[in-house]
């Protein structure tokens, strides 16, 4: 009982200052815990890769970036194309930034894969809608669909591709805080998944992106001062376009 209200009091103290990261996974209607960084021995057999705290990430070229410094996992969840990935963030607290999904092809055995070189692809983002909603860090409604995850148990709900062929995969769920002008700050956290199915696609070589390598400090959709009100209301993903997968061929275009 001691330990875990202290593990909680940890959790909680570290939320102060920071601001969050994926608790748990829903895919294809089954609930995967995932790992808790200040309390480690509750958390052994996950599905997510074991990372060190929810400090932020503060530059692209960071080798902690990729995965948040997770590393290893002993635990992997199976899913079909088209099936449904759904992260739950216990807590976040800022309104402005985008939400990328990233995937990444495992060549063998997940205790081999480090999710180096140009291997990342994404499949779902959020950005900025605009609407009625307001681009600047200290103004609501927010434009942003990363507000959707402030509060508690918050989710985002991806597809996996369709076609997409079977094997190993790290997930990775990015958001980027840009709350503060000129300030990014990544918290990004990766799962492993196994692709079943018989699809063969695969995106594109155009597609695919190293991380750390898909931005740079200097990217204007990375440094990015959220008070100027002089400045576009508007806002690109960081990241190659999002990779809709191969659609199901119908009858006719077998045909001779």
């Amino acid at each position: 009982m001691l330990s875990s209200i202290i593990g909680t009091l940890g959790l909680f103290a570290a939320g102060v200052s920071a601001h969050g990261a994926v608790t748990s996974y829903i895919i294809d209607g089954k609930t995967y815990p995932g790992y808790q960084g200040f309390s480690p021995a509750n958390s052994k057999n996950v599905i997510q890769r074991q990372w060190p705290d929810y400090n932020p990430i503060t530059s692209c070229s960071a080798a902690k970036l990729r995965c948040n410094g997770g590393t290893s996992a002993t635990e992997t969840a199976p899913i079909q194309p088209g099936g449904k990935v759904t992260a739950v963030w216990q807590q976040w607290t800022h309104s402005q930034g985008p939400v990328i999904v990233w995937l990444y092809k495992c060549p063998g055995a997940f205790s081999s894969c480090d999710g180096s070189g140009n291997g990342w692809f994404k499949i779902d983002e959020g950005g900025f809608k605009g609407g009625n909603g307001i681009f600047l860090d200290s103004e609501n409604p927010s434009g942003w669909e990363i507000a959707k995850l402030v509060g508690g148990n918050k989710q985002w709900t991806s597809t996996i591709p369709q076609g997409l062929a079977p094997g190993n995969y790290l997930i990775r769920h990015e958001l980027i805080a840009l709350h503060q002008a000129n300030a990014p700050q990544f918290y990004p956290e990766c799962a492993q998944i196994v692709v079943g199915g018989s699809g063969n696609a695969q995106p594109d070589a155009s597609l695919k992106v190293a991380i750390p390598g898909y931005c740079k400090d200097s990217d204007s959709n990375i440094k990015v001062p959220i008070n100027n009100r002089n400045i576009a209301q508007t806002y690109v993903v960081p990241g190659p376009p999002v990779y809709k997968g191969a659609a199901a061929k119908k009858a006719r275009d077998f045909a001779a």
